[in-house]
This record gives C-alpha cells, sequence and structure tokens, in this order.
C-alpha cells in the first residue's frame, strides 16, 4: 500500500517504521533525511528511525525526531522470559532518550479511555507504575537511592471529560513544573501482525496534527514547554487497511495462475478501492478491528510498559522491590 490510500482513507499512519516503510516502498530507494539503525536481542528487534531533516518529515508525515520501534512477537505468547526481557529493552531505549539526574521530577501521563479496552492502555500502565512524589514530601524514609520523583494522570478523553487532555496535562506540568512527561497511548497498526507485540518510543511527544486527517492539540516539547516522550502499542487496525492487504494479497495469487493473470490485470486500484469504499461505508472508513483477546493483550503489554519505564526512571529497584512501591 502507498501513502495515498492511506491519505485518501483519512487514516493516521501512527507507527514511524511503517510510515518510512511505505515512503520507501513509494521511492524505490533511502529517505533522504531519514537514518535507520536496527538492533536485535533475544526475543525482541529495535529499529531507530531518526528523521533529521525537515523534507525526510513531510515525506512520512512526522516531526523531525527519534522514533525507536520495539518488535516481539513473542509477547503475544504470554511468555513471562519474553516479556521480561521487552521491559529490559524498553527502559534501556527509554533511557536513552533522556538525560536527567537522580532528583529529577517527571510526570507519566496515561492517554486514552478505560472504557473502551483498545483505548486503555494509558490508564492501565498508570495504574501499575511506580508513582513515589508523595513519598518524597510525606514518607521520605521509605526511599531508597536511585529513585526519581515521579507522579501519573490519567485524564481520560475529551467525550467522558468535555476538555482536551493536553488542557489537563498543561495545568498539571504547571502546578509540579516536571523536566520530563512521559505519554503513553494505544496506536493504530497497518498490520495485525503488530497488535500487542510492538513498542514505539518517540522524543517528539504526540502530535496528532502532524499525521493525516487529525487536528486535535499535540501534546509534545511545543505544548508542554518540557521534553516530551511518547510511548505507544498499537491495538487496533483499521478495516479498511485490513481490506486492502486482502484484496492486494488475492490480486497477487491471481497474477500467479496463468488462468486467471487476464483477470487480474484488469482489476484497476480504483475498482478494488471502490468496493472496499461500499463495504465500509456505513462507518465512513473510520472502522477499527481488534482481536476477541484484547483484554489480555491490554494487561500483558500495559505489565511490560510500566516495568520498562519503572526500571528506566528508578533504576535501583529490584523485580522483588516492584510491587512495594505500587500505589
Amino acid at each position: 500500500m502507498d501513502l495515498d490510500f492511506y491519505k485518501n482513507n483519512n487514516i493516521n499512519v501512527d507507527l514511524a517504521i511503517e510510515a518510512h516503510d511505505i515512503v520507501r516502498g513509494q521511492l524505490g530507494t533511502e529517505i533522504p533525511g531519514a537514518v535507520v539503525n536496527r538492533h536485535q536481542f533475544a526475543n525482541a528487534s529495535v529499529t531507530s528511525v531518526q528523521v533529521v531533516e525537515e523534507k525526510a518529515a513531510q515525506m512520512m508525515g512526522k516531526p523531525v525526531g527519534t522514533y525507536i520501534t520495539i518488535e516481539a512477537p513473542a509477547m503475544r505468547d504470554k511468555n513471562p522470559i519474553a516479556q521480561k526481557e521487552v521491559a529490559e529493552v524498553l527502559a534501556q531505549q527509554l533511557s536513552s532518550l533522556f538525560d536527567l539526574p537522580e532528583n529529577a521530577n517527571i510526570l507519566i501521563v496515561g492517554l486514552g479511555n478505560r472504557q473502551a479496552t483498545p483505548d486503555s492502555l494509558g490508564p492501565r500502565v498508570v495504574e501499575q507504575s511506580i508513582v513515589t512524589r508523595h513519598l518524597y514530601r510525606y514518607a521520605p524514609e521509605e526511599l531508597k537511592g536511585g529513585m526519581r520523583s515521579v507522579s501519573a494522570i490519567a485524564p481520560s478523553v475529551l467525550g467522558i471529560t468535555g476538555i482536551e487532555s493536553a488542557e489537563i496535562i498543561k495545568g498539571v506540568v504547571e502546578k509540579i513544573q516536571p523536566e520530563l512527561i512521559i505519554a503513553i497511548d494505544a496506536l493504530a497498526a497497518g498490520s495485525v501482525d503488530r497488535i500487542g507485540t510492538t513498542i514505539q518510543l518517540a522524543d517528539t511527544g504526540i502530535s496528532p496534527g502532524s499525521g493525516i486527517g487529525n487536528k486535535r492539540t499535540g501534546i509534545n516539547k511545543e505544548t508542554m514547554g518540557v521534553l516530551t516522550i511518547a510511548i505507544g502499542v498499537p491495538t487496533v487496525v483499521n478495516a479498511a487497511v485490513i481490506a486492502q492487504i486482502t484484496m492486494e494479497h488475492f490480486l497477487e495469487k491471481l497474477k500467479s495462475n496463468p488462468m486467471l493473470n487476464k483477470v487480474q490485470q484488469n482489476i484497476s486500484p480504483d475498482y478494488t478501492q471502490g468496493i472496499i469504499n461500499d463495504i465500509l461505508s456505513p462507518f465512513r472508513g473510520n472502522l477499527m478491528v481488534t482481536p476477541k483477546e484484547i483484554d489480555t493483550l491490554i494487561l500483558d503489554t500495559s505489565k511490560v510498559v510500566a516495568g520498562g519505564i519503572s526500571m528506566a526512571l528508578h533504576p535501583a529497584i529490584s523485580a522483588e522491590e516492584y510491587n512495594m512501591y505500587l500505589h
């Protein structure tokens, strides 16, 4: 699929690695102004996409910055060893995006709607994160070296509160003045294989306006006045994307069959797009698909993300001490 498909269907490309692959496929060469590095671990692969030039940013629909993608299919297998390693990899990659002293003040923000399971990742991560700001103020004897002052909020969504999340966060930032914001949100993927198996980190924060068809207020350094790192995990795939991939695979099968090859040649992209539009017209292309086991996937993924964040922010805390400090 090319970028025009996403634009024509008003679909956001949330994952930078997918946006990079789409644009690179169109160009047939590497994207000028984008640098890609890859590393392999036992249960995870890490791809870093650095968008260093504005031209590349415009082509990919992503602001200039660093985007780190952790891919770990074993996460979906409820493999505790793999989940622990992914959390450690996440902690390592998250730590590489900031340089803060031990006494730094950090705000964790869980975005999304706790009542809608595919959108509840952010609030779930907040529930399982180690928060310590209150201990610094009221019970300093409970703290040990290597623990930072961390607070957390889950501001819910505009449709419930009537307030933009960015407005709520901005108010909290002005009050507690953190040196870093870590915002967690659910994402949409371009492949069902990425649901619950992919984690994206971005030092650009969350910039909805830079995507396709989304004009919501961004949560980033420009709007908050402080470094904002976004962590996202795909929990849904747009039905139009699944339909398009299915059609493309079907046409490839026809192409490989000598008897049906001519039929394939007479089917234009506009024709297949029309079929997809007709089927999805009741939802105007906004039908999102999530697996039946999304409850378990959210629970497992939120534990991994919360564990990775806590290890990065509180390097002195061992796995055995983790539960003791949960609020």
